[in-house]
């Protein structure tokens, strides 16, 4: 008896075959321009998901309270996530079978669902509760616990790029 599943392969070989992906890889510019502004959006991303974990450590700007630090660095993180998905589905796109057969990749999505999801919900709601309630431990752990889910999801990437 023949098994069916679900696959994500046939989507795979579509973005690699489509126009636009031939066009970022027969294009000289096209792939370094898309990717300096992913890496400019990262490090928006990176810092202003950085900020608000530190503060949650009881380092950095300790002195602002931990709502304000998260309500300024809340735009600066959404818009820069918008960018990092515009400009990370042309790189998707033009490499999308070696994506889709490296471990990291995999690896890497789901790092980056499982900190989107904690970081729009736990840790936000942890950000907007009374400091005094909080304690002492409870924002370490969700801080650090952020801080390794986006390390995890920087080095899932950077490995694709190393070994797939």
């Amino acid at each position: 008896m023949e098994e069916t599943g679900f696959s994500l392969q046939p989507f795979f070989v579509w973005m690699q075959e489509s126009s636009f992906s031939q066009f970022m890889l027969d294009t000289t510019w096209s792939q370094p321009i898309v990717q300096v502004m992913h890496l400019v959006a990262l490090s928006i991303f990176a810092g202003s998901v950085l900020i608000v974990d530190l503060r949650l450590l009881g380092v950095g700007v300790v002195k602002t309270p931990l709502a304000k630090v998260a309500d300024e660095a809340t735009p600066w993180m959404v818009w820069a996530l918008v960018a990092l998905l515009i400009t990370g589905t042309p790189s998707l796109m033009s490499l999308a079978m070696k994506q889709y057969f490296s471990p990291f990749f995999w690896w890497k999505m789901q790092l980056l669902v499982i900190g989107l999801i904690f970081t729009f919900t736990i840790r936000r709601r942890l950000t907007q509760t009374d400091e005094a309630k909080l304690g002492p431990v409870w924002p370490k752990v969700a801080g650090m616990f952020s801080i390794s889910l986006w390390c995890g999801v920087a080095i899932g990437a950077r490995l694709i790029g190393l070994f797939s």
